[in-house]
């Protein structure tokens, strides 16, 4: 199964008053596992960048300033996203800014249908605790160490490794399900083995006949210094 994690940066939270999309990175993961595949694009908003925004991501005005426009890279980025799901943490803010952009540029917007919200998921598995994405980051150990400020690329990286530990780890994807099949037809035939009926055994023959005790009593006699004569002589 292909899936799409992805992040972004933007000048502010509200792409309906004027707030622009200034970076997108999205990671391709196939079975739970990271491909390599990626696409990352800083852009330029056309817009002055709020001193708070910047304080967040670290992308100033200058840095944005020969940057492409989101229309020119919307095919791309469509390109690879195809038909996958969408994965992101608080997904309907990321969302809200690309499906935004999309519509500037007169592209049909992203169905929400698509949309995977990791947030979600994490307060249905750890209702009261914290779940941004630093503390559950920290929460399942995944290193966070290179990360200063948030960036759309890394915090997709790390949120890929976070969404595979929270449906499941990896093994989602090894075929355990196979195994479990096995397994369980192999512990079913022990089963049948163990608790076979038994066959009927006719007791054995345990005293000796009367032949074999008188040899047995012919080679006691030819013993010397036998330690039981001996006993019973002290006796």
């Amino acid at each position: 199964m292909r899936e799409i994690v992805f992040d972004t940066e933007t000048t502010g939270l509200n792409p309906a008053t004027g707030d622009r999309l200034v970076e997108i990175g999205c990671i391709e993961i196939i079975n739970r596992v990271e491909t390599g595949n990626s696409f990352h694009c800083y852009f330029n908003p056309e817009r002055f960048m709020p001193a708070e925004a910047e304080a967040v991501h670290g992308l100033s005005d200058r840095f944005l300033s020969d940057k492409p426009l989101f229309a020119s890279q919307a095919l791309a980025l469509l390109e690879f996203i195809g038909d996958a799901p969408l994965v992101a943490h608080n997904a309907t803010f990321d969302f809200g800014f690309l499906n935004a952009e999309l519509s500037a540029a007169g592209h049909e917007p992203i169905c929400l249908t698509r949309m995977v919200d990791t947030l979600a998921i994490a307060r249905k598995a750890h209702p009261g605790a914290k779940h941004s994405l630093d503390a559950l980051c920290s929460r399942y150990g995944i290193d966070r160490s290179h990360r200063v400020k948030h960036g759309a690329l890394l915090d997709a990286q790390l949120l890929a490794q976070l969404y595979v530990e929270l449906t499941g780890g990896r093994q989602i994807g090894l075929g355990l399900k196979v195994d479990t099949l096995v397994a369980t037809s192999e512990l079913i035939v022990a089963t049948q083995i163990r608790t076979a009926p038994a066959v009927f055994r006719a007791p054995r023959p345990h005293m000796a006949s009367k032949e074999e005790l008188e040899r047995h009593h012919a080679f006691i006699q030819g013993l010397t210094s036998a330690l039981w004569l001996e006993d019973a002589v002290a006796s």
